[in-house]
C-alpha cells in the first residue's frame, strides 16, 4: 500500500487533486484514480491532475476525469497553475506547460485570476438548433431558456448518450443570455457524467458560440453555478476564433495523504 500526498483546489466549484508527480514516475490505474476522485470512498473531486517534468516547458499536466479517462480542463489548467506557483514555488510572469491538446500558456492579472490561453478555435458546426466544437475537449452548446430552472442532467444524457456520441463523449453544456455580453452555463461532464459546478473548456466553448454572430466585442463574461469567469478571445472569421483566454479564480482547498 502506496501513501500519496496531494493538494485539493477549486476553480469556480469545479475541484480537483493534485499530485506533484516531478521527481518520480507516479502511475495510477483506472480503478486508483477512481477511487481517488471517489466522493464517498476518496478525497471526491471533479478530477486528478499529476504535475510532471517537462524537458521544453516549465511543467507537464497529465490530467485525468473521475472516471479515469484523460482529456483537457480548462479550470483544471487554471488550478495546476495556481498549484505550481503557490506549492512548488515556481514564480514566473508567464507560465508554459503541455498539456494532452498541446502547450499552454497562463498569466496571473491585478485579481489574482489565472488567464489561460486556451487552443485555438477553427470550426464551429451548426445543426439542429446547436453547436459542436472543440476547445480542448469536445462540446455541445444549446440555448435554452432560463437554464437555472433547467433540468439538466435529465436533457444532457439523451445528447452525450444517442447513437452520436455515446462511443467517444461529449460535454453538454445549456446556455441562456444574460445580456449582451453575460450569459450563464451550465455543464454535464463526459468522464464525470454529471452536472458540475462548472467546466473551462465549456464555459469557453459557450462564450465562443455567444460570440458566433459577430457581436463587435472579444469578451464574454460567464456566470456558472460555482462563480464568475470570462472568456476573452479574437475572431478570425466565421467559424474560427484565435488567442483566447479563459480567466477566472483558482484556490487551494487543503492538504492531506491517502493510502492506494
Amino acid at each position: 500500500m502506496n501513501e500519496i500526498n496531494f493538494y485539493k483546489y477549486q476553480g469556480t466549484g469545479n475541484d480537483f487533486v493534485m499530485i506533484d508527480g516531478r521527481e518520480d514516475s507516479l502511475k495510477l490505474s483506472v480503478d486508483e484514480i477512481k477511487k481517488i476522485c471517489n466522493r464517498r470512498f476518496g478525497i471526491g473531486s471533479d478530477g486528478l491532475i499529476i504535475i510532471r517534468k517537462s524537458f521544453s516547458e516549465d511543467f507537464e499536466m497529465d490530467y485525468y476525469n473521475a472516471d479515469g479517462t484523460q482529456s483537457f480542463c480548462g479550470n483544471g489548467g487554471r488550478c495546476a497553475v495556481k498549484f505550481v506557483k503557490e506549492k512548488l514555488n515556481l514564480l514566473k510572469n508567464e507560465y508554459r506547460f503541455t498539456a494532452i491538446d498541446g502547450v499552454h500558456t497562463a498569466t496571473f492579472d491585478d485579481k489574482d485570476w489565472v488567464n489561460l490561453r486556451m487552443k485555438s478555435v477553427d470550426k464551429v458546426d451548426f445543426a439542429n438548433q446547436s453547436y459542436v466544437l472543440n476547445t480542448g475537449s469536445p462540446h455541445y452548446v444549446k440555448f435554452v431558456n432560463n437554464v437555472k430552472e433547467f433540468n439538466v442532467v435529465e436533457e444532457a444524457k439523451k445528447i452525450r448518450y444517442n447513437d452520436t456520441y455515446k462511443k467517444d463523449g461529449i460535454n453538454v453544456n445549456f446556455v441562456s443570455t444574460i445580456n449582451d455580453t453575460t450569459i450563464f452555463v451550465r455543464t454535464y461532464e463526459r468522464g464525470v457524467e454529471n452536472e458540475t459546478y462548472s467546466c473551462g473548456t465549456g464555459v469557453t466553448a459557450a462564450g465562443l458560440v455567444s460570440a458566433h454572430n459577430d457581436r463587435g466585442f472579444n469578451r464574454i463574461e460567464v456566470q456558472t453555478l460555482g462563480g464568475k469567469l470570462a472568456v476573452e478571445f479574437d475572431k478570425k472569421g466565421d467559424e474560427s476564433f484565435d488567442n483566447i483566454l479563459l480567466c477566472g479564480p483558482a484556490e487551494y482547498v487543503f492538504k492531506g495523504s491517502i493510502n492506494i
